[in-house]
């Protein structure tokens, strides 16, 4: 039996071009990087498209899997120069050792960005198909969060985007991505792809997938490529806080060998979702009107999204603006977590029961202090449930629980910066969220699936400074295309 041999391998960091610094390659080793067969030990039943791509393939009994490579880092700002070409020769040398293949799965995210290359996704995915030749199948993932490129089309056979925001169905989507390019080697279909590009982008507080205006749209877009010779589409939502000429919302279509076919349920699709541009621009929360709704909210507890820090989406997590707010203003107890090596360092060096003093989070406001260690931890939890982005094992490093001499703040300061995408980052070290009239989690769509269990109070997005803020259009952009709306509310896209 001829055995078809299907490679592994991907690079996932979303970029965020308004944080200051640069991401090395320490960020990668510090969350993953993985190569060859340590890819199945680490990846195997995760909740991740790369645990998608190992679930599928390895029920067929006539394909070899071959795991290539894969790094992954938290969320951050532009990836350093040698950083990335480090990680393409990581791919590239892992590629020249595994032989001929005859397929690949390739887990991207789309809103990469390098100092040397604005399209990262597209320049190693082209790179990529360099090495491989035109004629082997090249199948990839992508978040919807991807600031989609014609480059990224035209090097790949397929695009496949998540369809949830949270990221639920990351798994899933690496199936499908998996069952496609086995239907392609066994001649089942031949896919071809096209996109569309309307001129707009997608408020990130719009973004949640199962509320409307965005589930009604999808809805409706979708509906657009539900015909045959049709085999996939994806809506991408779009990444603002890239400062790039790519950066804004696609659509994209996946048919079988027939590429007008393609090209015209894209159009199709795209124009529906410009119709419905308008209905994407939210009211926007202030800190100040947030902490009041908290304050008096008659269930609790109420997570206030911090969008400015929105750590999934590449901010330093060490913002203070709804802390601050709260300790001024705020009635009952809150809770933050905030990422400060410096303090948690001080925390457990003094021990449990001691009090340091401040500086805590960000060095222009910082919290002052005086703070009591109330717990110390190593930091490290397990998340056994299907959350965004498919986390699984965590380590935030040194982690300290202090309380405010006020009484009205716990805060939980940790050595590594961790997004909130699993409530375990609270309970693991013996935070109860229902003693809390208040919790600040700091990102916008992804904490609903951590935190929906006990936000009995709801969630409310809060337009708090930050370079993810979440009124974009009032964000300092120099390299977007133009025009784009919201940010020129009269920009026109004519019918082709």
């Amino acid at each position: 039996m001829i055995r078809s041999r299907i490679g592994i391998l991907g690079l996932l960091h979303e970029s965020n071009t308004f944080v200051g610094g640069r991401t090395g390659l320490d960020r990668f080793h510090d969350d993953l990087f993985l190569r060859g067969r340590d890819i199945p030990g680490a990846m195997e039943g995760a909740s991740h498209e790369v645990g998608g791509f190992l679930a599928a393939l390895s029920m067929e009994t006539d394909v070899e899997i071959v795991p290539l490579f894969f790094a992954r880092a938290l969320p951050s700002g532009v990836l350093e120069r040698d950083a990335f070409e480090s990680l393409w020769e990581e791919m590239d040398s892992a590629l020249a050792a595994a032989g001929p293949l005859d397929g690949i799965l390739a887990a991207a995210h789309g809103a990469t960005v390098a100092e040397s290359a604005t399209d990262a996704d597209g320049e190693w995915l082209g790179r990529l198909r360099q090495r491989v030749g035109p004629d082997v199948p090249v199948v990839a993932t992508i978040d919807p969060h991807a600031n989609l490129s014609p480059a990224m089309v035209e090097v790949t056979d397929a695009l496949l985007a998540y369809r949830t925001n949270p990221h639920l169905d990351q798994q899933e989507t690496g199936r499908r991505a998996a069952r496609l390019i086995l239907r392609t080697l066994r001649n089942e279909v031949a896919p071809v792809q096209a996109a569309a590009f309307p001129p707009m982008a997608i408020n990130i507080q719009s973004q949640a997938t199962a509320d409307d205006p965005l589930r009604s749209c999808i809805e409706a877009v979708s509906a657009e490529a539900t015909q045959p010779g049709i085999v996939e589409q994806s809506l991408i939502l779009g990444f603002p806080y890239a400062d790039v000429p790519e950066m804004g919302s696609a659509v994209l279509a996946v048919a079988d060998g027939d590429p007008d076919l393609a090209g015209k349920v894209a159009d199709r699709m795209g124009r529906v979702l410009w119709e419905q541009r308008a209905e994407f621009e939210p009211p926007f929360l202030s800190v100040a009107e947030g902490v009041r709704r908290a304050s008096h909210s008659g269930r609790t507890p109420v997570v206030l999204l911090d969008m400015g820090d929105n750590v999934g989406g590449g901010t330093p997590g060490n913002l203070t603006a709804i802390a601050r707010c709260w300790i001024e203003e705020g009635r009952g107890r809150g809770f933050v977590c905030l990422h400060d090596a410096d303090a948690a360092r001080r925390a457990t060096e003094a021990g449990v029961g001691s009090t340091i003093p401040g500086p805590v989070g960000e060095s222009r406001h910082a919290l002052s202090g005086p703070f009591v260690v109330e717990s110390l931890a190593d930091g490290r939890f397990r998340e056994e449930e299907n959350r965004h982005g498919g986390f699984r094992d965590c380590d935030q490093g040194r982690t300290a629980i202090l309380e405010t001499g006020c009484g009205r703040l716990a805060i939980m300061v940790t050595e590594r910066r961790m997004a909130p995408f699993s409530l375990r980052q609270l309970t693991a070290f013996g935070v109860d969220p229902g003693a809390f009239r208040m919790i600040v989690a700091k990102g916008v769509i992804a904490p609903r699936a951590a935190y929906a269990e006990v936000a009995l109070g709801g969630f409310l997005a809060v337009d708090s400074p930050g370079p993810s803020r979440a009124d974009m259009t009032r964000m300092d952009y120099r390299h977007r295309r133009r025009p784009l709306f919201p940010f020129e509310p009269d920009a026109d896209w004519p019918d082709r």
